[in-house]
């Protein structure tokens, strides 16, 4: 049971510190916007008259696979 406490505690640690580095970040390119984020080929953004619909697919694809593996080595024994 305290193994599992400590492996919670742990993730929790490392969450907060990888919430306050994007926040952070965020804080600092607030004025510029982030160059990459939304921007990339593939990014699905439909404009009409006063319309305008935003897709970030190919973020999303990079920003997930970038979670993936920073999930698979941190619950590495």
């Amino acid at each position: 049971m305290s193994d599992t406490i400590g492996y919670i505690g742990k993730f929790l640690v490392i969450l907060g510190i990888i919430i306050a580095i994007v926040g952070a970040l965020l804080l600092l390119f607030r004025n510029t916007g982030i160059p990459f984020v939304g921007k990339l080929p593939g990014d699905i953004v439909i404009q009409k008259k006063n319309f305008t619909f935003y897709f970030p697919i190919v973020t999303s694809i990079i920003l997930s696979v970038m979670l993936s593996l920073i999930f698979y080595f941190l619950g590495r024994k």
